[in-house]
C-alpha cells in the first residue's frame, strides 16, 4: 500500500492529534448535555454543518448517520441506537434531521446493481439474493419526498414498543445541505404534523 493510502494517512493525522493532545478540547462524558439524540443521514456535506446549524457541540447530542436519514425496521441497528440512547444513555428527545438533494432520492435498483457488479459482485450473487427473497427495490428504500420521508421515520420511532409509553417526543426537520437552514417538519411537542 502507498504511503499516502487513506488509513495511513489517518493513522498519521491520529498519532499527531494524540501526542499533541488535541483530544483534551473533546473530552466531556457519554451523557448527552441536551439530552437528546439525532438521526440524519451519513451525506458528508452534513458532517459538521448540521452541528454548527443546529449550535450542537462536541458532548451536547447523540448523532447516528444512516442513510437516508431513515428508520425502516423497527429493531433495525438504527432503532437500537436510538433506543439505547434514549433508555441507557438519558436522552429525552429523538430529532430526525433528513436533508434535500439526498441520495436516496434517486438510488435506482439497475443503477445500484450496476455498481455492485462493477465492485466484482457477480450478477450470480445478485440473483441468488433475488431469488431469496431481497426486493431490491424496497431493500434500497428509496423516496420521493423528502417530507413524507421523515414523517414516516418520525412514525415509526414514535410508535415503537419501546419508545411510545415514555412519551419522548420525536421531532422532525429538513435541512439545506448548502445553507444549514432547517425546516420543522414534525413538531414532536405537538404531536402534530405539518
Amino acid at each position: 500500500m502507498p504511503e499516502q493510502a487513506n488509513l495511513y494517512q489517518i493513522l498519521q493525522a491520529n498519532d499527531e492529534f494524540v501526542s499533541n493532545q488535541k483530544y483534551k478540547e473533546y473530552q466531556t462524558d457519554k451523557f448527552p448535555e441536551k439530552r437528546m439524540v439525532i438521526l440524519t443521514c451519513m451525506d458528508t456535506r452534513l458532517v459538521e454543518l448540521l452541528e454548527r446549524a443546529m449550535g450542537i457541540s462536541q458532548g451536547q447530542a447523540k448523532i447516528i448517520r444512516v442513510a437516508g436519514a431513515q428508520v425502516h425496521h423497527p429493531f433495525g441497528s438504527a432503532m437500537h441506537s436510538i433506543l439505547i440512547a434514549v433508555h441507557m444513555l438519558e436522552a429525552d428527545e429523538v430529532v430526525v434531521v433528513a436533508h434535500h438533494d439526498c441520495g436516496m432520492q434517486s438510488v435506482e435498483r439497475d443503477v445500484f446493481v450496476d455498481k455492485l457488479i462493477k465492485r466484482g459482485i457477480s450478477p450470480k450473487t445478485v440473483s441468488m439474493m433475488e431469488h431469496a427473497g431481497i426486493e431490491l427495490d424496497r431493500w434500497l428504500h428509496k423516496f420521493d419526498n423528502v417530507y413524507d420521508s421523515v414523517k414516516d421515520t418520525v412514525s415509526v420511532i414514535k410508535n415503537h414498543p419501546f419508545l411510545a409509553e415514555a412519551g419522548i417526543p420525536v421531532h422532525g426537520l429538513v435541512i439545506d445541505p448548502h445553507t444549514g437552514k432547517l425546516e420543522l417538519v414534525v413538531d414532536g411537542y405537538k404531536q402534530t404534523e405539518k
